[in-house]
């Protein structure tokens, strides 16, 4: 009865332990992650005390970083005061002068919890973690292949039985001294949760350490078990199961089981006193709290730069018919390029709207049989849609035919029988690629996939329903423009793993391309038109929709006009390209002075052809806050890039439905993007990729550092420092909504996940007044305090 019992607790902390870390998506789809989604339910402090326990990782930057602001006024007397009065609980200190001379004292080093492999090195002198490390990665980059292998391993069995079928002849932890290892691999149990049982009983984990033990194992693995959590996550969606990360659990619970059968005797008594320090709660203590207090300090800061910038007077709101209307994604690289187009053009209207533009779609690129999701990962597909018309085409069947050629040569190519004699043979054929690649030079432009269209197709009254929908949640309900672009973003660079990470997030880390040629071609439907005239939704019949596709790295915008007569609209798109090109010269030339190396003419454009930079562009680094209001609220206010700007007009919202969509999709993708960004600034070695001059591609998942090892998740090193400083400031985003405050508390009621984020400060909300300045702060427990003045609060509470 005990041994069920202890199996029933194993399996609940098994599950809790997976649940805390971050999934992680393979390189192709790659999108920002929050890398403490599984600790949503715990402050900064108390989860600092946890991660520190079982990954050694900071939650806040070094106290010397807290100092400099103190000290050049950035961080001021009253923000400190109010950090301070805004924390609760236990090892406050004082008063803002206790929390200055803290800030000059460096915390000690983040205390992790050893593992019994880290118990057995230290006896031997043998580097067990990383050989376990080692031969786990080398194992998974095979088993969890995406097309990379040219000889791909068997999947006829799950992760677990695969890996017991080769540990069983892997004489590697042999060699190294784990005499018998292959053999106690072999004689494990075949079922994986069984193994971990086992092995927790060998171990003499009592139940209040399972959880915090399971998650500590895990977190060794790195981006294998985020990965693992990510087919979890995956398998969720489509309501399945998944078991690849229990299996990468038990895997490493039989190596440790493994060191204590063979070291026992050398590390038992110390290994008895580990096992306490694991049933012990992970409470927070002086430091953590001192710390989470500075970060607070630092956030009140950032966020009088933000109300004062809201403060300055506001353009009146647009009335007469624009000359252009340009929807963007609401990424913060829009908001430069946004502001550059009202400045060339101030007769022009941009909108803010999450780049999959409301469609949820399952895409089928031309020539491919695989699908794409093109939305939010949070969500599930809706709808199909393919590039050219089913059946295929004779264009497309040659097509096919092809990419098929070219993949099977690229196998001959860097076949083991073959590479050699290849190189020999053919290699001077690709001299003029090569000196090409080298010196940055132009490649030619591929040929425009056809226009995508919805496959099937959802029905007349479906398509009018998703028309009214898209154009009420963007707040675009006239007047109309006689052009209004549709402008998705993606970005441009040459021999980088995580190009993906630069497009759009909101498109699964594609362009948004498709999503915007999708809509467009809706709105222009004339039975979708005719369809949203009794719904209030009057279209001219002389607005032209057109997709658009925003390069991030180069500021240049293409135009997608296939397929769409625009008789009588020659003017006017002469008049819109001259503006963007205007605009993206004028993006070009703020973005420079941020970038390395990007002075002088064709700069910007060069280094996105350039195979050995390592820094395109900043993409979202120095994201601090989501704004969603009316844009005249913040049109030519100094936002600097920082800013994800979502057009609401509450006043339109029936039902506050699409305030609902914003607060439980757009801004937990943008706390997602910005805790990425925060999490591998302050904590690189844990949730960051590593540097970029030192990754292998392996697996087409992600990337490790040199010939193996675990899999580094998070952004590389160089997208976030500049090789002197962070590039980004590592700040909880700001939230600022214009909307009602009972408004927002009715959804945070229905929605437990998302208030977790607001209650727990992993992200701050500020309610914008009619003046669209910041009026009311979230101070959690669905309550509000009023701000006395743009810049100050008047009341404070945690």
């Amino acid at each position: 009865m005990k041994d069920t019992a202890y199996s029933y607790t194993c399996a609940a902390a098994t599950e809790r332990a997976i649940r805390a870390v971050p999934p992680v998506w393979p390189l192709a789809t790659s999108v920002a992650v929050n890398p403490y989604l599984g600790q949503s339910d715990l402050t900064l402090a108390q989860a600092a005390a946890r991660l520190e326990r079982v990954a050694g990782a900071p939650m806040t930057m070094p106290r010397a970083w807290y100092a400099e602001r103190i000290a050049d006024g950035r961080i001021t007397e009253a923000d400190l005061a109010a950090a301070l009065a805004a924390t609760r609980g236990p090892h406050v200190p004082a008063g803002p002068d206790a929390l200055r001379a803290a800030a000059l004292q460096e915390r000690p080093a983040p205390a992790t919890l050893p593992t019994l492999a880290d118990l057995a090195a230290e006896a031997t002198g043998m580097d067990w973690p990383a050989i376990i490390a080692h031969r786990i990665g080398a194992w998974a980059a095979g088993q969890f292949d995406e097309g990379q292998a040219l000889w791909a391993a068997p999947q006829r069995r799950g992760p677990y039985s695969a890996w017991r079928a080769t540990a069983s002849h892997d004489l590697t932890p042999e060699i190294a001294g784990l005499s018998g290892f292959a053999a106690h691999a072999e004689a494990a149990p075949t079922e994986a949760r069984d193994a971990i049982v086992r092995a927790a009983q060998r171990l003499a984990l009592p139940e209040a350490a399972l959880e915090l033990y399971f998650h500590r194992l895990l977190m060794t693995l790195g981006g294998w078990s985020q990965y693992a959590r990510y087919l979890h996550w995956q398998a969720e969606l489509s309501e399945k199961t998944d078991a690849s990360a229990v299996d990468l659990l038990a895997i490493r619970m039989i190596w440790e089981e493994a060191l204590l059968l063979r070291f026992g005797p050398q590390i038992g008594d110390r290994w008895e006193k580990v096992v306490q320090d694991y049933a012990r709660p992970a409470e927070p203590d002086a430091d953590h709290v001192i710390d989470a207090i500075l970060q607070t300090a630092a956030e009140r800061a950032a966020q009088r730069e933000i109300a004062g910038a809201l403060a300055q007077d506001a353009t009146p709101p647009r009335t007469a018919r624009p000359a252009l209307q340009a929807a963007f994604c609401i990424d913060v690289r829009s908001e430069v390029f946004r502001r550059s187009l009202e400045a060339v053009a101030p007769d022009a209207q941009t909108i803010g709207f999450a780049g999959f533009f409301g469609l949820p779609l399952e895409h089928r690129g031309f020539a491919s049989d695989i699908p794409e999701a093109h939305l939010p990962v949070l969500l599930r597909p809706a709808l199909k849609s393919r590039s050219g018309n089913a059946p295929p085409e004779d264009a497309e069947t040659a097509a096919c035919i092809k990419a098929r050629g070219s993949r099977a040569w690229n196998r001959f190519k860097f076949a083991a029988v073959s590479s050699f004699a290849f190189v020999e043979a053919a290699g001077p054929i690709y001299v003029g690629k090569l000196l090409r690649d080298a010196l940055g030079l132009p490649r030619p432009a591929p040929e425009p996939e056809p226009a995508p269209v919805l496959n099937p197709d959802p029905g007349p009254e479906a398509r009018v329903d998703l028309a009214e929908q898209v154009l009420r949640a963007m707040s675009l309900t006239g007047p109309f423009a006689r052009v209004v672009l549709l402008a998705g973003h993606g970005a441009s660079a040459v021999n980088n793993p995580h190009l993906s990470a630069l497009h759009c997030g909101a498109c699964g880390g594609h362009t948004g391309a498709v999503s915007a040629r999708v809509l467009a071609g809706l709105l222009n439907d004339q039975a979708v038109r005719e369809g949203l005239r009794p719904r209030g939704l009057d279209v001219p019949g002389d607005t032209l929709f057109l997709g658009a596709l925003h390069d991030t790295t180069t500021d240049e915008v293409t135009l997608f006009e296939d397929g769409h007569a625009a008789p009588g609209h020659e003017d006017d798109l002469r008049k819109a390209r001259g503006w963007l090109a205007q605009a993206g010269k004028l993006a070009r030339t703020e973005r420079a002075l941020r970038l390395p190396r990007a002075a002088g003419p064709g700069a910007i454009e060069k280094r996105s052809r350039d195979w050995a930079e390592t820094r395109p562009e900043w993409a979202l680094a120095g994201c601090r806050a989501f704004i969603a209001a009316p844009r005249h609220r913040t049109a030519g206010k100094a936002l600097n890039g920082r800013a994800f700007l979502h057009d609401y007009d509450w006043r339109q919202d029936r039902d506050f439905g699409v305030l609902e969509l914003i607060l439980t999709a757009p801004v937990v993708v943008a706390s997602w993007i910005s805790l990425q960004y925060y999490g591998s600034t302050v904590a690189p070695d844990v949730f960051g990729g590593g540097n970029k001059l030192l990754h292998n591609v392996t697996g087409g998942i992600g990337v490790v550092e040199g010939n193996g090892g675990v899999l580094r998740a998070g952004l590389p090193w160089q997208s976030v420092h500049n090789g002197n400083v962070p590039m980004h400031e590592p700040l909880r985003l700001s939230v600022c909504i214009e909307a009602p405050c009972e408004a927002m508390n009715d959804i945070l009621r229905r929605h437990a996940s998302v208030r977790d984020l607001f209650d727990n400060g992993w992200l701050h909300l500020f309610a914008l007044d009619e003046a669209g300045q910041m009026a009311q702060r979230y101070i959690g427990d669905l309550e509000w305090s009023c701000m006395e003045s743009a810049t100050e609060p008047r009341k404070l509470a945690s």
